[in-house]
């Protein structure tokens, strides 16, 4: 599956304790990360910058859902299932 256009919901719903450049402690939950462009794709996608983390979340029909906002709902349900 390849990621929706214009979506940006993996990088806005999850917290990611990892640094990300721009963002050296990371960044918490429903957050936008910095490394967004205006048109919701990584800047930082296929460089070795980019966290383990977030190069291991791959889109799947269960995550994404049929749109962005059941993307961001199905991944801000699983932050909070999985928060300490």
């Amino acid at each position: 599956m390849e990621c929706r256009p214009d979506c940006g919901a993996c990088c806005i719903a999850p917290s990611i304790s990892s640094p990300i450049p721009g963002m050296p402690n990371g960044k918490p939950a429903n957050t936008p990360c910095v490394q967004l462009d205006e048109r919701q794709r990584c800047k930082i996608f296929t460089s070795p910058l980019r966290p383990n983390v977030c190069a291991g979340l791959q889109p799947s029909a269960e995550m994404c859902g049929a749109n962005r906002t059941e993307a961001t709902t199905w991944l801000l349900t699983l932050e909070a299932l999985t928060a300490p």
